[in-house]
Parts: structure tokens; C-alpha cells; sequence
């Protein structure tokens, strides 16, 4: 029985800021973002945009594509480590705006990074075990970034969302894998506003050997090599990891160049790897095989691989495209507009 994505969609905000413009603040130097990192500019959420609002756009775009009616989606399970409420779910929230029935299962997930990929893997699981025709997974963030951090050059915002079934499927999933350890690179207790994370850490033995052994043990078990795919795609906590995590496992640049965002997009988090995923499958043909490599911090991976069906050209042009929405008349702002926007501006309570 063929299970996969039967409709997908993203959703970027259209505020930017370049990272020169952080740097500025800072006294940082801008190269080593821009060369060192592969970072430019990132998109930032407005004021009355956060993980629910995004998710609902997201969500819209991929009941567009897929052509049926949101009654018969029996779950939506959102993935983020920014929903907006600590104990409220983002879920129904977003159940009710789409007009789904009540009748439906919802989670909201958490795993750093690749509590997007969970949402999916969860959802086609369900679809593939019989309990429902159709599921919702989504991955999206607000990502946060303390002020003068590391992380303020890339934490991003953006979603994407996949409906899963069994008909009219325009991506097969043949293979999926995970890896995971306990490894603390990144962390945030509760009532602290920005994350803290462990420094060159976070890359080696963090991401690296979290992403490449995922992706090995995902050959492995398909039997396949990365020849055999059209199309790469790896989690983005900047710009130069995924392309040095693919090319560890055998992949060119040309296989990832359409799915890599982070230079552009910046780290969107649970949105990240996702959101790849969305801008291949709005150009890939019948027939092209996607590899795709989540990470989240704590440590772990999802793989999937995709195989297109002839329905993609169908709808590949329903709702907008990832790219499109990226290259969109973007709105420039400078840091102090950002900061307002972000929350960075905080009074001090008596």
C-alpha cells in the first residue's frame, strides 16, 4: 500500500533582516556569518505572527494541493519548540481555522528541531496503520535567539505542513529511519526566554554525528546509494552544515541546492528540513527519489525517502511555492524595528 504526502505547503513571513545589520549592533564581524556559515539574511515574524498563525497558512496551502476536504483529515500533530502557549494547544487552535471536525486527534510535539519530522512521522504512521484515511504533520517556529547570541544571525520563522494518505499521493514514503542519544547541545528551562547552547558543541559531536549516521543507517536499510536520488535535503542550523552533513554521505551540491534555504531563510527550526522538503517537491518530476535528514538537539534524527508520483504536476502550482514566497518582495527592517517585532525590547518590573 502506497502511504505518503498527498498535499503539502509552506508559509515565510516577508520581513527580513541581513545579518550586516545585526553585526552592526554587535560590533560582530559579518563575515564570519556570511562566508564562514553561509548566512545572509533570515526571515523575521511580524507582531501578530507566531507558530499558530504560520501553521495555519501552511496548513491551507496543503489542503489546496491535496483536494480534499479538512473533515477528512483525522489528526493534526504540530511540531515546535515556539508554540505560543506553555499550557494551550496550538493544535485545535489550528483545527478550528482550517475547518476540521472536531472528531480528530491533535498533539502538539517537541523535540528541538525535528519536532516537524516527528509530526510526520506520526501522521503517515497513523494513515499506514489503517486508524484514518488522511493526517496532519506540521513543522513550524518563531525560533528564538538571545540578543548578541550566535543564534540571533539565524533563528528564523517559517512552516511547513504535509497531509498524509493513500490516494492521489504525490510523494511515496519507501524508508524511513531515526537515530537519537542523549546528547545536550541546546536547551531552554522553563520561563527562560531564549535558548542556551553548548558552543562548537552543537556541530561535532552534536549535529554531525546525529545527521551522518541517520543518513547511513537510511542507505543502508533502502539499499540504495545517493545516486539513486535527484534531490538532498538535511536540517539547517545555518548554511554550511547540511551541505557538509550530505557531502559526508556522498551528495553533491547540485542534489541539495534546490532544498537549501538557511542562506536566504535562516534556521526555521522545526521548519527547517521541512521546508526543504517543500521547495524540491515544488519543482521535482515522476519518478525523482528524495533523501531527507532531520536534527533536533537533545540529539536526534529522522530520515525519510520520497519517491514523486505523476500526480506532483498537478498541484505543484495550486498554492504558492516555498521559493517564490522567499524571493516575494521581502521587507527590509533594521535591528530596532526587529527587536521591537521579536520581543528583545523587555521593561523591568518593579
Amino acid at each position: 500500500m502506497d502511504v505518503g504526502i498527498v498535499g503539502y505547503g509552506a508559509y515565510v513571513p516577508r520581513h527580513r533582516i541581513k545579518v550586516e545589520e545585526i553585526a552592526k549592533v554587535w560590533g560582530a564581524d559579518a563575515p564570519t556569518y556570511k562566508k564562514g556559515l553561509m548566512l545572509g539574511e533570515k526571515s523575521v515574524p511580524s507582531p501578530d505572527q507566531d507558530v499558530i498563525t504560520m501553521s495555519v497558512e501552511a496548513a491551507r496551502h496543503a489542503l489546496t494541493r491535496s483536494g480534499i476536504d479538512a473533515n477528512k483529515i483525522g489528526a493534526i500533530y504540530i511540531g515546535s519548540e515556539s508554540h505560543p502557549y506553555a499550557v494551550k494547544p496550538s493544535g485545535t487552535i489550528v483545527a478550528d481555522a482550517i475547518g476540521a471536525t472536531p472528531n480528530i486527534h491533535c498533539a502538539d510535539m517537541e523535540f528541538a528541531c525535528k519536532a516537524g519530522t516527528e509530526g510526520m512521522f506520526v501522521a503517515m504512521s497513523l494513515v499506514k496503520a489503517g486508524e484514518m484515511d488522511y493526517a496532519l504533520g506540521i513543522g513550524a517556529d518563531t525560533s528564538q535567539g538571545a540578543p548578541g547570541d550566535a543564534l540571533e544571525y539565524s533563528a528564523a520563522a517559517g512552516a511547513a505542513a504535509f497531509i498524509m494518505g493513500k490516494e492521489k499521493v504525490l510523494a511515496v514514503c519507501e524508508h524511513t529511519h531515526a537515530h537519537m542519544t542523549d546528547t545536550p547541545d541546546f536547551w531552554r528551562r522553563e520561563y527562560q526566554h531564549y535558548p542556551r547552547h553548548a558552543g562548537r558543541f552543537t556541530g561535532e559531536p552534536a549535529y554531525f554525528d546525529h545527521v551522518v549516521p541517520c543518513g547511513r543507517g537510511l542507505l543502508e536499510k533502502s539499499g540504495t546509494t545517493p545516486k539513486d536520488f535527484q534531490w538532498a535535503v538535511f536540517h539547517q542550523p545555518n548554511g554550511k552544515f547540511p551541505m557538509r552533513a550530505g557531502k559526508k554521505l556522498g551528495f553533491s551540491t547540485e542534489q541539495m541546492k534546490q532544498g537549501w534555504l538557511a542562506p536566504i531563510l535562516g534556521n526555521t527550526y522545526s521548519g527547517s528540513s521541512p521546508m526543504g522538503l517543500s521547495a524540491v517537491l515544488d519543482v521535482a518530476k515522476p519518478g525523482d527519489r528524495i533523501f531527507m535528514v532531520s536534527y533536533g538537539s537533545g540529539s536526534g534524527s529522522d530520515g525519510f525517502i520520497f519517491r514523486v508520483t505523476d500526480e506532483i504536476a498537478k498541484v505543484q502550482k495550486a498554492a504558492p511555492q516555498t521559493r517564490e514566497q522567499l524571493e516575494d518582495n521581502p521587507i527590509y527592517i533594521d535591528y530596532g524595528t526587529y527587536a521591537k517585532y521579536r520581543g528583545k525590547i523587555r521593561m523591568l518590573e518593579d
